[in-house]
């Protein structure tokens, strides 16, 4: 019972760690397909709810499609893209730039995710950052830091989600 409580206590005080940040609910994606990104945020700023959420989409991403929720009003800013690319068929000149959800009360001591269908590039061992600016009532969390230097993610106050791209598994060599 004493190895259990320590196991309880040691997983506690790092759930409280690494809940700490604004997090990419899944990391390992495979480039080149389509999934869902889920940004939880659970907290809100020093005691106030979160009514706000801004999700910076990184280049080379072009087609996202933001999940609604139900009380909060959502949009998308676009960018021009130095070069256009052409995927599934369509040629993009522009790509989302943001989106934006407005309008909601997350309370400070609860939790919730914003999620997106999203088109990865094919481009594996690439990690792509998702900056992100959680909006209070009273104040603002900007999770826009990006590991350089040779830091670690969780080394910084206010990181950024994060997804890392893969490719293929490598295939075994079989004897005949």
């Amino acid at each position: 019972t004493i190895l259990a409580g320590a196991a309880g206590l040691f997983g506690l005080a790092w759930t409280s760690a690494a809940f700490s940040h604004a997090l990419m609910i899944e990391k390992d994606i495979k480039a080149g397909a389509w999934h869902v990104i889920e940004i939880g945020l659970p907290h809100g700023c020093a005691g106030s709810p979160t009514t706000g959420v801004r999700i910076k989409i990184p280049d080379g991403i072009v087609m996202v499609r933001p999940q609604l929720k139900a009380g909060w009003t959502m949009s998308m800013t676009m960018r021009k893209m130095d070069k256009p690319i052409t995927s599934e068929g369509v040629t993009y000149t522009e790509a989302v730039d943001e989106v934006i959800w407005l309008g909601g009360n997350i309370g400070d001591l609860e939790f919730d995710t914003f999620k997106a269908l999203v088109k990865f590039p094919n481009s594996p061992d690439e990690t792509l950052y998702f900056k992100t600016v959680q909006e209070c009532k009273e104040g603002v969390n900007r999770w826009v830091e990006i590991p350089e230097g040779g830091k670690k993610w969780g080394e910084y106050k206010h990181p950024a989600p994060f997804v890392k791209l893969y490719g293929e598994p490598k295939q075994e060599a079989r004897a005949p």
